[in-house]
Formats: C-alpha cells, structure tokens, sequence
C-alpha cells in the first residue's frame, strides 16, 4: 500500500525503505511560525480527556501555539478526578482553558478525543451530536473506526477526521518535548491519517498538530492500518510479548542453576539495557554480529527454535485484532473495570528481586546474553513478518515493532520495572499485555524451550521427532540475516529522535 498526501504549509520529502516508497514531514520548532497557517479557521483546541495521551498533547500544544491566539481547552466530565490534575498543570475555568466535556466539544474547531478506547464506544454519539458543522475531529487511536466499521456506522459526514499517533506513551510524548527545548530533534515521531476531508483542510491540521507535539518526523497511514499495528505490537512485542519473554527467561535460568539476581540481569536487564541500546544505535542485526563466535551459535540457536511459536501466537493476535475480537474484548473489560480494578504486574518474584538489582546496577551491569537476544529477536522479526504479510508500510511496521520498543517502552521498564512501563500506557494496551504476556510465556515454554534444551544437550529427535526437525531448521534464521527490514531501520535509525528519552 503507497500512501501520498499533499501540503500546502510544510514540506514533503521522499525516502525510500526496503525498496518501497514513502513520504514524510519533517518537524522542528523552526516550523511552530507555521501553525497558525497549518490551523486556519481554527481558533480553539478542545482536548477531550486526561489519561495517558491527554496531559502530554494538551501541554504541548498549549506550548507550541503559545503566542498564536489559538486556545488550548481541556474538556472532562464533570466531577472528574482528573480535574485538579489539569488544573495544577495550569488549565483553568477561569480563563476558559478547562471546562466540562459537552461544552468544549461545542465551542471547540478541533477535538481531539483523546478519552479511553472503551469511553469513545460509549460516548462516540454524544461527540458527534457536540461537534459544530465544519470542526474536525482528532483521533490519536485508530480503535473506534474499527469499533464503528464493526458496527456499519461511520461519521457524520459534516466534520473532518483526522489521526495522529504518537509512536510512544503520553509521558513519553511530553519528556521528549521538553527535551526539545535545549536539543533539535528530540520529540516522539508520529504518524497521521486523513479518514474524511470535507473541506481541503484535513492534511495541513494533522500535520500542524503533529509538528505542535513536537514530533521530529511524521509517517503517512490510514486509521485502519494504524489501529491494526498499534493494538496488535502492544500485545506482541511493545508490551505482552517482552512481558512473557522475560518472565519466562528468569524462570528459565533460575532452574538451570542461576542465581536470581544473575537471571534477572541475563533476561529483563539484558533486554532493556544492551540489547535494546544496539538495536536503537546500531540495527537489529547488530546483536548478533557483536557476539564472539560461540555466543553467535547460542543466538542462532535460540533464534531459530522461538520464531516459529512466536510467528504462530502472533499470527492469532493479528487476527484476534483485525477481525474485531480485540476491540470487543476491550470494550467489555471496560465494563468490568470498576468491579475487577486491574491488578499490578510486577508481583512475581522476579520484579522484586529486580528492585535490589537496578540498584545495583552501576556495580553490575548487564551484558547481552546471546540466548536473551536471539529469543527477543526472533519475536520482534516474527512481528514484522506478520505486519509484512498483511500490508502495512515499512516505516508502520519499524516504529511499532522496533523504534517504539528500543526508544519509548523498554527505557521505561529498565527505569522502575514493568508494571511502570505497562500502566503509563492507554487502558487498551494495558488490558492487552495483561491477556497476552502469559501466553507468549507458556508458548516458549512449551515449544521453544524443549527445542533449545534439545541443541544444548544434543539430543536427538524426541519420539515424536518435534526437536530434531525444529533444532535442525535454519530457514527462519538465514531469513533474518538476509531479511529487508535491515535496510529500512538503517534509514529510520536516521530519523529517530535526537536524544535518549530521560525517564528517571
């Protein structure tokens, strides 16, 4: 699929990926001089919600737009808990920057409906019914058009629709921001989408919105392809697979005779420190080119008994998310929340022990463990391949299986562990890694490690011949020497953002 789109306010530049062609913008506060242009007839902003997106998008909006005249309002529920929280951060009834939901969606020329996945199913219609003929409306989630194609609905034909999708959390999305302030470039780059444009306008107020956030670069998609990657890499490797990885890794060498603080540091320290830090500065097939001879066979090894159970669990998570069943499981989560509160997921024994080791951590720091990266690496290329499979654009598939991952997620868990990392991310992507990360647990477990404890050994075939014939099989592996997503994140690796994320 070739995505295209024209501007009239900033400039488009041509890359190519893997032998594909796409277009991009790039951003800079150079650009803020062109907001007001980017934004015509749009004189205020309402950002409906405060979650994990709202506070990030509003401040830095309200940053970026400070000396044009363009109001950025806050609309919650009335009695809202996040109310004060958008009063301390400087929104007022007062001067009219917060208000309750209803009356900024009418007053507003641009909404961005930033409230939970499951809250825009319930209160879609009374968003549309709000909305002035002509105003357009943002999305930063593609899950309601997949909610209303579902259902046979689409928007009122009388309001643009829009999308931009930070690749990153909301906390990630103002850190990097502010960032920016003191160092060019820095920023989480987004992609947007233009699902209606009634009036020529669409592409220039989603480009503006996305340079206002800050974003150093700007993808083309569409809703669609957006919200198919997002829910489906927050299940795979952004969130539930490293989840599963990890915890199945520290088990793993803890029976094998480790002591716990060594299996944390050789399965989540390994991931989220060295490993993520080669594949950010230095590509994917960096991990294994550094490793000495003997760690590249254990990789390889451990590379080529996981990618099959991976691809496997990751070809039903795509179809569980682009046949609706996702969407429908979100939306009825929602409704059990407030009796079934979701609980934290650090409580195993690992996690606690990975208190004392990060605390350490300037004494003992982790090292890649080639088994660690060749089991992570081969979940991450057996997401991409799946994401080839069904379509979706080079720079989509690096930034939701690689960019994000590296650069925005993993720094988070490195920081303070995953339950920080999985609870700054939207209630979607929350229930999903809580669905998902023990099923890629019990996948390695029950096919990928048997196979692995069968090259280490040097057994032969099982009487079923399941060891042999996998531990034999190399195909998967010369793939990924060879594979053409190589190339892309070479040229997106160029594109990342200038500094690494503060998340301390």
């Amino acid at each position: 699929m070739t995505f295209d789109f024209q501007t009239s306010v900033f400039e488009k530049e041509q890359i190519n990926l893997a032998g594909t062609t796409e277009y991009i913008v790039r951003g800079g506060r150079h650009l803020f001089d062109r907001l007001e242009k980017a934004f015509s007839g749009i004189k205020q902003i309402g950002v409906i919600g405060w979650g994990s997106q709202g506070p990030a998008q509003a401040q830095n909006l309200r940053d970026s737009l400070e000396h044009t005249g363009i109001k950025v309002s806050i609309g919650l529920r009335s009695g809202s808990a996040s109310w004060s929280k958008a009063q301390e951060a400087g929104f007022s009834e007062h001067d009219g920057t917060l208000g309750p939901m209803q009356q900024v969606i009418e007053q507003s020329d641009l909404v961005l409906l930033l409230i939970s996945d499951a809250a825009q199913v319930n209160h879609y219609q009374e968003v549309f019914d709000a909305m002035k003929p002509g105003a357009t409306l943002g999305l930063s989630h593609g899950f309601l058009v997949g909610y209303l194609k579902e259902r046979g609905e689409w928007f009122p034909d009388s309001i643009n629709v829009v999308g931009v999708c930070p690749k990153g959390m909301g906390p990630s999305v103002r850190r990097l921001y502010l960032q920016g302030k003191e160092i060019g470039g820095a920023g989480i780059n987004t992609s947007f989408a233009v699902e209606q444009d009634i009036d020529g306008r669409a592409t220039d107020i989603a480009l503006g919105w996305s340079i206002a956030l800050g974003a150093p670069f700007t993808f083309m998609t569409s809703l669609e392809m957006e919200y198919r990657s997002d829910i489906f890499g927050e299940r795979g490797i952004l969130l539930g697979a490293v989840h599963g990885i990890v915890e199945s890794l520290y088990r793993r060498f803890v029976a094998n005779g480790s002591q716990k603080a060594d299996a944390f540091r050789d399965s989540a320290e390994s991931i989220t420190g060295p490993i993520s830090e080669t594949i950010s500065h230095r590509g994917i097939k960096a991990l294994y080119e550094e490793l000495d001879d003997q760690g590249k066979r254990r990789f390889e090894q451990a590379y080529s008994a996981a990618y099959d159970p991976a691809m496997e669990l990751l070809h039903e998570v795509y179809e569980e998310v682009a046949y609706g069943n996702e969407i429908r499981s979100v939306v009825l989560a929602g409704r059990r929340l407030e009796r079934f509160p979701m609980p934290k997921v650090d409580a195993t024994d690992m996690w606690q022990v990975g208190k004392d080791v990060r605390a350490r951590r300037e004494d003992m720091p982790a090292a890649v463990h080639p088994v660690t990266a060749g089991i992570y690496v081969a979940t991450m290329m057996a997401q991409i391949d799946v994401l080839c499979e069904h379509g979706h654009a080079y720079s989509e598939i690096v930034n939701e299986s690689v960019i994000e991952a590296v650069d925005s997620l993993n720094p988070f868990m490195h920081a303070r562990g995953v339950a920080y990392m999985v609870d700054n991310c939207s209630t979607t992507a929350r229930l999903g890694a809580r669905k998902w990360a023990p099923r890629f647990d019990y996948q390695l477990c029950q096919a990928a490690y048997p196979v692995l404890d069968g090259v280490f050994s040097g057994a032969g075939a099982s009487a079923s011949g399941h060891a042999s014939s996998a531990s034999s099989d190399t195909t998967p592996f010369q793939s990924f020497l060879n594979h053409p997503v190589h190339d892309a994140v070479s040229v997106l690796a160029e594109l990342r953002p200038s500094v690494d994320i503060s998340v301390d």
